[in-house]
């Protein structure tokens, strides 16, 4: 997110966070332009009014470098001009300042729809399912409760099945980009699930890949 309000862009950012979502923040257009050149982003939310660079060159910037992820406007500027213009530069939606948290939150799911690979409703590793809609986690049946971090950590572990995914990695997609991968945090976590989704089982399902990181697999 590139936006210059501290307190909307915290306002935002806890609001997202709260869903399950690893949102990143910055105050200006020059330093927005370096956090999306060097990550991966699934979605970009972009004011216009910003210092350094302003939003609609941010954007016709991104686009020109091939930046091929949606890009939400949410700005004040209101007028069916700067709606156009906005478009016309490379945005896929205009949300106008004030606005509805709700309002904000359904389009960035739509664009992500929109944008992604179709969205499974359930994923499921050997005898472990997850219910992305109701956020339920069962094992063999047992309903399993998890706190909204250990559940996105999990989320990322099981769309990420039978691949090694790093500290970095996870710190990234679960984390948000200030976290500090070199602390324990990530292992503490790890740890956190291991004792709700393997203690118990004959099989653990969590594996450590000793110096590169950690595996949900069979």
């Amino acid at each position: 997110m590139v936006e210059d309000q501290h307190k909307i862009a915290e306002f935002i950012r806890r609001g997202l966070k709260e869903e399950g979502y690893s949102v990143d923040v910055a105050y200006d257009g020059e330093r927005g332009y370096h956090l999306a050149r060097i990550n991966d982003y699934d979605l970009i939310i972009l004011d216009l009014v910003l210092p350094k660079i302003d939003g609609l060159t941010l954007c016709r910037q991104l686009r020109q470098e091939q930046y091929t992820g949606p890009i939400l406007i949410l700005t004040v500027k209101d007028s069916v001009k700067d709606k156009v213009t906005g478009l016309d530069a490379g945005a896929n939606d205009y949300l106008t300042k004030p606005f509805a948290f709700e309002e904000l939150l359904a389009r960035c799911r739509a664009l992500l729809r929109t944008f992604g690979t179709p969205e499974p409703t359930k994923l499921k590793v050997a005898d472990l399912e997850f219910d992305l809609l109701s956020r339920r986690v069962t094992r063999a049946g047992r309903e399993i409760n998890l706190t909204l971090k250990e559940s996105s950590l999990l989320e990322y572990l099981m769309r990420n099945a039978g691949k090694v995914v790093t500290r970095t990695m996870i710190a990234e997609h679960v984390w948000d980009i200030n976290f500090e991968s070199f602390t324990n945090v990530i292992d503490v976590y790890i740890n956190r699930l291991r004792q709700k989704i393997d203690r118990g089982f004959e099989h653990p399902l969590i594996h450590t890949v000793r110096g590169r990181g950690y595996m949900l697999k069979e």
